[in-house]
């Protein structure tokens, strides 16, 4: 039997479960066990920050022409994100307004309308009913005030398309704050200046609780003991970039989001794609576009390469895949992944395919050992004792930068204490973010 076969102890009560005190379970360098396995908790989550909050929902490249759909998720809840003939991107539950029966079966694909099979209701792609069968059973043809429900704020920034269950509340922009520089970092890259994803999402079944894939996405205390062998393997020199002799950092953003910046190592390094492991001489036709674009800022562009970032709550973009996490249960997570493509550079594109695929493909490595140890993880927070999980690492060294954000080492958890500090307001104030 597989650790991922073997049944997960039961959950342990969280203090106070009928009213949970989250400023009880967090303190500013531990976090109680049962925020892991409580399934109350996770309820709660959902409620006050998976269906308040911005969360990450898919990229316009995915419904490129009008009327595209693509079946998409916010935390358990099956959304249809639609392009309009008019262009407009729309976020649709899919669920018949009638009995509740899925209208949309397909994983993607391009239609005007959706029709329930259960009855035969029919709706728009922007979620308006059309009509239903049979209509004398209601009196004669009339138009019911019944469409799709929506998630009802959309916004989009550089293409990643984001949605809000809450009426009100910070714009995207307020939402992504500083995080949204990573993104525009990435985006850089393109010769063009736009990304695609184009290559497909492979999904990652992991038992275990969200938060610890999203604390895990900018720890960089874990790679050179958990990724060793695919460093070896690989003969990457990425793993030491990540120890107490490295001049990377890592920095809370702010809203819950955090980085892992490697540009002070890349720059002393001086190499441009060194960060992508290759030169100029072997992507000539990028580096050409690159620098014709740029000019004299192509230089740094190519040596600081992309961001690895965790946008709070289901975002991690490292440097060239992407991941959406989505939570199932209190100790059940699918984390989608897929290859970040760049706009005119196919020989780019093709090398980060075949990277993306070696490290987190079916047979890659380096999720599979992540993946093991979150589930470890989850087994091991469900035991009675010691009940606290340390975040302390790296707190007596921090600094706060010119932008007034925090600041540690690359192996200190100053991006899991910005996300538990975000964490704790939104689940204690209940408010959008």
């Amino acid at each position: 039997m597989t650790l991922a076969d073997a049944p997960l102890p039961p959950p342990v009560d969280a203090p106070g479960r009928a009213g949970i005190p989250y400023q009880d379970l967090i303190r500013p360098l531990q976090v109680h066990g049962s925020l892991y396995t409580d399934p109350a908790i996770f309820a709660d989550e959902l409620a006050k920050i998976w269906y308040r909050t911005w969360v990450y929902v898919g990229h316009v490249s995915e419904i490129a022409e009008p009327n595209d759909y693509v079946r998409k998720n916010i935390g358990p809840q099956d959304v249809v994100m639609t392009r309009d003939a008019a262009g407009e991107v729309h976020l649709l539950l899919n669920r018949c307004a009638h009995r509740g029966n899925l209208v949309c079966e397909a994983d993607s694909g391009n239609s005007s309308s959706f029709r329930c099979p259960y009855h035969g209701w029919t709706y728009r792609n922007t979620g308006e009913m059309v009509g239903y069968p049979l209509v004398q059973g209601y009196g004669g043809k009339k138009q019911f005030s019944l469409g799709l429900g929506r998630v009802p704020r959309v916004a989009v920034y550089q293409g990643f398309v984001f949605g809000s269950f809450a009426e009100e509340g910070p714009t995207l922009r307020e939402h992504l704050g500083e995080a949204a520089g990573e993104i525009d970092r990435l985006v850089r890259l393109s010769p063009e200046g736009e990304i695609e994803i184009s290559a497909g999402w492979l999904k990652h079944r992991a038992r275990a609780n969200w938060k610890l894939l999203a604390e895990n996405e900018t720890d960089g205390y874990h790679p050179q003991f958990v990724h060793s062998s695919i460093f070896s393997v690989a003969q990457s020199g990425i793993g030491a970039l990540y120890g107490d002799r490295s001049i990377a950092v890592t920095r809370a953003l702010g809203n819950g989001h955090s980085e892992n910046d490697l540009r002070p190592e890349f720059r002393r390094i001086g190499t441009p794609l060194g960060w992508f492991g290759t030169t100029e001489a072997r992507m000539p036709d990028y580096s050409a576009k690159m620098r014709s674009l740029h000019g004299d800022a192509a230089e740094e562009i190519l040596i600081d390469g992309g961001p690895h970032v965790m946008i709070f709550p289901n975002l991690f973009i490292a440097e060239i895949q992407m991941f959406a996490i989505q939570p199932l249960a209190a100790n059940l997570t699918v984390q989608h992944v897929t290859a970040v493509q760049f706009k005119g550079a196919p020989d780019m594109n093709r090398r980060m395919l075949q990277q993306c695929v070696g490290s987190v493909g079916p047979a890659g490595l380096l999720l599979a050992d992540d993946t093991e140890m979150y589930e470890r993880n989850q087994a091991g927070v469900a035991e009675l004792r010691p009940e606290w999980l340390d975040v302390r690492r790296g707190a007596h060294r921090e600094y706060v930068d010119e932008r007034g954000l925090t600041v540690g080492g690359a192996t200190d958890e100053t991006g899991m204490r910005g996300f538990w500090a975000h964490y704790k307001q939104l689940m204690t104030e209940g408010r959008a973010s």
